[in-house]
């Protein structure tokens, strides 16, 4: 994406980044633990501090597992360019193609909602389902089935015109891993292990973790920063269900900046030709990413959040930088503002952009 400008700062050092974690975590007591990568032309570097939960004293790495949430939403919408490119699908195919027959799909003005309308948050559904009535607040999505779902679909009025405007929907991407997921015949964790995760050699991106994954799970922590379970997301799994570790991530940037060959570069560098006004000035959705514009400046990124962990990940493509941070811990600071400064220090240390919490 780019070499290193010299109108941008030098990356910081492994001691600043882990100044900025002592301080988030020891006198913000915003996390438990935090893992941040960082790779570029010159390599990854990955700075860890904190614990995996209070009293383990097993060191925070590479290869400790979060839940990435929302950055989830990244993996379906590459899957969505690669199955375009693949012609499997169209960006411009009706939902209405890849669900069963009996399924109603809300419309409006003799509009259909898209594949590319839910990959760019415009498709006018909400954020969640109106039947979305969770019996444990503590894992919210594992009781919502696909019945329910569709339950929703076939009854629910769009309150506005498709495509007129972004309203961030766990719901859309959710809908959308779903229909991929059909449409390849097989279960989401297993399209994104044939298409991603299997092909760029990225063996702790998964859903149902192993025995060998689960040891190295972080265990989850709210803002008071007490331990909290993992959520289970099994319906709207392409919203936010993935676990990985920053390794797997830095794998992951490194195939998106093109520092590394890939069957999936056409895809991803299709999702970034994709770009809708969100209608917060200086910040445009693409298929799956954010792209944030400061003075001239994209940032691509995207965050996550589940009820014990926040992350982010984004890339710089001037100075051809990406940055990994996962957290352990849901707090209301999060890590947004961490991963941003990270990509260029003129990104001040402040509370983070809330696109996304869940």
């Amino acid at each position: 994406m780019g070499r290193l400008d010299a109108q941008s700062p030098a990356p910081p050092s492994d001691t600043e980044v882990r100044e900025i974690l002592i301080d988030r975590i020891d006198r913000d007591h915003q996390s438990v633990g935090i893992v941040v990568g960082l790779v570029g032309s010159t390599g990854r570097r990955v700075i860890a501090y904190g614990a995996l939960d209070e009293g383990d004293t097993r060191p925070l790495n590479g290869d400790t597992i979060f839940e990435i949430g929302s950055v989830t939403k990244v993996f379906t919408s590459l899957l969505l360019a690669d199955m375009t490119a693949r012609n499997e699908v169209a960006l411009n195919d009706p939902i209405a193609k890849y669900l069963p027959s009996q399924v109603k799909t809300p419309g409006r003005n003799g509009q259909s909602i898209t594949l590319e309308d839910l990959a760019t948050h415009t498709s006018g559904l909400p954020r969640l389902p109106t039947n979305f009535t969770p019996k444990d607040p503590a894992n919210p999505y594992a009781d919502f089935s696909v019945p329910q779902l569709y339950e929703f679909l076939s009854t629910y009025t769009l309150s506005r015109d498709i495509g007129s405007q972004y309203d961030y929907s766990n719901l859309g991407g959710g809908l959308l891993g779903h229909l991929l997921a059909r449409r390849a015949g097989m279960t989401y964790d297993a399209l994104v292990h044939d298409r991603i995760t299997g092909p760029l050699g990225m063996t702790s991106t998964t859903i149902v973790l192993s025995p060998e994954q689960q040891v190295r799970l972080a265990v989850g922590h709210n803002a008071q920063l007490a331990s909290v379970p993992n959520w289970d997301v099994p319906t709207l799994a392409g919203a936010g269900a993935l676990r990985s570790s920053t390794n797997d991530m830095l794998t992951f940037l490194e195939a998106n900046l093109g520092l590394m060959k890939s069957p999936l570069a056409p895809a991803m560098a299709t999702m970034l030709t994709v770009r809708r006004p969100t209608g917060t000035p200086g910040l445009d959705v693409a298929l799956g990413w954010h792209i944030l514009n400061r003075d001239g400046r994209d940032f691509v990124w995207h965050n996550g959040g589940t009820g014990g962990y926040r992350s982010f990940v984004g890339l710089n493509a001037l100075s051809g930088i990406a940055v990994v941070v996962l957290s352990n811990t849901s707090t209301v600071a999060g890590v947004d503002d961490i991963g941003l400064h990270l990509l260029d220090s003129r990104n001040p240390l402040v509370q983070p952009l809330v696109v996304e919490r869940g």
